[in-house]
């Protein structure tokens, strides 16, 4: 799929068809996050893998919209420790491996941390990291090709504030 098409085409998937994550994509998301850009090259983050249903419900409990996470097939933890900046590190890292799943006809949807208590309480993670964002993973249950339309159809669609108003051009003198 070409880039930019990927990038316009994604949207959040909530709801999965159930069907299991084959473990050669899995690997191409992980493998897409953990390539990602850091500062410094530090690479702060690290990834807890959850497909376990029982273990997926008790880390949803730490989101902000559980029923986002509660039905994924895949759940990916996404944690960071140390200074500099590790949130936006960490924004790379879920972008690559969302898009990575979109270029395998895999939905995803980011969740919020609602209760870190819980949902470090899920997982088990340290006092020095620092869970920013929880993905789930899974096959839409409502599928889309994102070669049905072109990249200008699927930004006329989609739900966004106008260009104009989003970006400003400033010139010097």
């Amino acid at each position: 799929m070409d880039a930019y098409l990927a990038v316009v085409s994604k949207r959040e998937v909530r709801a999965y068809d159930g069907r299991p994550i084959a473990a050669d994509a899995v690997r191409r998301i992980l493998e897409a996050g953990r390539l990602a850009g850091s500062s410094r090259n530090r690479q702060n983050r690290r990834f807890v893998v959850l497909t376990d249903p029982d273990l997926i419900r008790r880390a949803a409990e730490g989101v902000f919209s559980p029923a986002n996470v509660t039905g994924a097939p895949l759940v990916v933890v996404v944690l960071v420790r140390g200074k500099g900046p590790v949130a936006f590190d960490a924004g790379r890292a879920a972008q690559n491996m969302m898009l990575a799943a979109w270029n395998e006809g895999i939905g995803s949807c980011p969740n919020g941390i609602g209760e870190g208590d819980l949902l470090a309480e899920a997982i088990g993670y340290g006092p020095d990291e620092e869970a920013v964002i929880v993905l789930g993973f899974g096959h839409p249950a409502r599928p889309r090709d994102p070669e049905d339309r072109s990249a200008d159809e699927w930004i006329a669609a989609a739900d966004r504030r106008p260009f104009d108003e989003v970006v400003d051009h400033l010139s010097g003198s």
